[in-house]
């Protein structure tokens, strides 16, 4: 491991650096500052969350930056206002030994006349989002011209967020000879494209595989019913007492509900979502980062761009249609070389979903049994012990112990301690005194496919998703519009973004392999192919490109046409 002094950094951001404590290069730091000193090629780089990417290309920016040269000389682009707040911290730390160094943050949701008035006043480096960066572009306040470094952070949750517009527009606007650094934690289509549209012969630098979860995070999940969803959040949260971590739900209404049901339960938790005004989202923020909320409730879109170290869990409610989100919310914690674990509470029908992010992620994810009872009773009952045995004792309750003694000297010691613990714990007892068992297995099918009312089903994989306007209604229409005269039943359904899959009785298979065969879709060849089962009679689909997929709808629509 390489050490600061050892980089080729000059000496005052050296010094900058030690007051921060960094000693050593994290790998992406290794990898990217020298590449950056030396050369003036474009760079892709593809890190996790929390690896230090901003000190990246931060600090050897900061050098080669001209104090006499023009006045924006960098534009970092990052996807929200969080995100933006902290890169620009971290710089100005990292710049703070240079005279005359100024870095603008420029972000929405905040006063712009106050932004344009910094801008003014000049600048080195602009960080921003794109729809504010875009705004004050058209106003004529932020130049572009002198822009020798554009700095994409996050592009793929930029992406994510629907800024693909903005972005295409605000690099219209600099230099075809700047140098172009992209970062992003998946290299997923959409950023490729934009590295080949604005990007020359770029290097890239990856840390770990492409496309892959963070080595030090473990990942798990609990199987339950659907309606046993939030009794099992709240065993897990049990049975980890110093649980710091934020729980991913799919729906602004949904997150507040399980916040809701959170703190009318006493937990210490809030909520995180996009109904919230600036000032709420803020205050509920500093709130987690000072760790007085143990628990943050949030959906992906209100989280992205949070920096939160030292977080133990994710634990997400419900897995997000698009499982590349996966990689992003788990990447939250396990940051800075630590050790984190990213929990996943699923239903009896989602295993699938399971096996394709161990594909995407190439972790393998351990299924753990939902705690009982009397599990999580002893362990909050330990966890009361070992609190009591290391509280700090404060010399100032000794005026007090001789009436106490007094009070409580008819007890025996067993006895006082009886006393305690039922005082502290007769809230856990009582709930889980006879709390049911919530674990279920998976609903699997054998080689023969899952049963339908005349038999088994067949599953097939198509080229069409939602992206082509398919949905479940859609397929239904294609096979009955194909298959003219016949009895199809059709069995469950599963939209994805670029491809689907479907299900037909087994009996009707080879009909609806040779009607489909010539069949068009919006004027798009439909492609049909059988989804084979593996060796153990678990389905797998060897068509599924795993890290495509994009967004998933299901349906478990059962029907047949007379």
């Amino acid at each position: 491991m390489i050490n600061f002094m050892d980089s080729g950094l000059r000496p005052e951001i050296l010094d900058a650096v030690a007051e921060i404590g960094f000693n050593s290069l994290t790998p992406i730091q290794e990898k990217t500052i020298p590449v950056l000193l030396h050369s003036k090629g474009d760079l892709v780089g593809l890190a996790q969350t929390g690896t230090g990417k901003t000190a990246a290309f931060g600090l050897p920016l900061i050098q080669l930056t001209d104090l006499h040269g023009p006045q924006i000389q960098t534009l970092v682009l990052c996807p929200t206002r969080e995100l933006c707040i902290q890169i620009s911290r971290d710089l100005i730390q990292y710049s703070s030994k240079i005279p005359g160094f100024r870095i603008v943050p420029v972000y929405g949701g905040a006063n712009m006349e106050v932004q344009i008035k910094a801008l003014k006043r000049g600048c080195q480096i602009v960080v921003g989002t794109p729809g504010r960066v875009l705004d004050l572009i058209r106003r004529k306040v932020l130049h572009l011209s002198g822009i020798r470094w554009l700095i994409l952070d996050e592009a793929d949750e930029m992406l994510n967020m629907g800024f693909k517009e903005d972005l295409d527009a605000i690099l219209d606007e600099t230099p075809k000879e700047r140098q172009t650094l992209l970062f992003s934690a998946t290299m997923r289509r959409e950023v490729a494209d934009i590295a080949n549209k604005y990007m020359n012969n770029p290097e890239e630098i990856s840390i770990g595989k492409r496309n892959a979860g963070a080595e030090n995070i473990r990942h798990e999940y609990y199987m339950v019913h659907s309606r046993d969803r939030y009794l099992a959040l709240k065993r897990i949260v049990d049975i980890h007492p110093a649980v710091y971590g934020i729980v991913f739900c799919r729906t602004r209404q949904e997150t507040k509900d399980v916040a809701s049901k959170l703190m009318h339960d006493g937990y210490n938790a809030d909520a995180l979502h996009g109904d919230l005004s600036q000032s709420q989202r803020d205050y509920a923020m500093d709130r987690f980062r000072l760790k007085n909320l143990q628990l943050l409730v949030a959906t992906d879109v209100a989280a992205r761009g949070l920096d939160v170290n030292n977080l133990t869990h994710i634990i997400n409610y419900n897995l997000p249609d698009d499982l590349e989100v996966y990689i992003h919310r788990s990447g939250r914690t396990g940051r800075a070389g630590k050790s984190g674990v990213s929990v996943s509470i699923i239903h009896t029908r989602e295993t699938g979903k399971i096996k394709d992010l161990e594909r995407l992620t190439q972790k393998r994810f351990e299924q753990k049994p939902v705690p009982g009872g009397k599990e999580v009773c002893e362990k909050q009952l330990f966890n009361l012990v070992d609190k009591v045995e290391k509280a700090e004792v404060d010399e100032k309750i000794e005026p007090f112990l001789p009436a106490i003694y007094k009070k409580l000297e008819w007890l025996s010691r067993e006895e006082l301690i009886k006393h305690f613990i039922s005082e502290e714990f007769n809230r856990f007892l009582s709930y889980y005194k006879e709390a049911p068992d919530l674990n279920v297995k998976a609903e699997r099918s054998n080689d023969r496919g899952p049963k339908g009312k005349n038999g088994s089903y067949s599953r097939f994989f198509t080229n069409l998703g939602s992206k082509n306007g398919m949905d479940a209604g859609g397929v239904i229409s294609l096979i009955n519009k194909h298959t003219k005269g016949s009895r199809i039943e059709i069995g469950k359904i599963d939209i994805m973004k670029k491809f689907s899959f479907f299900e037909v009785a087994k009996r009707n298979e080879t009909e609806v392999l040779s009607a489909l065969k010539k069949a068009n879709f919006k004027g798009i060849p439909v492609v049909v192919q059988l989804s084979k089962p593996d060796n153990k009679g678990i389905r797998q689909d060897s068509n599924f490109p795993g890290k495509k997929n994009r967004k998933r709808t299901t349906s478990n629509y059962r029907s047949s046409r007379y």
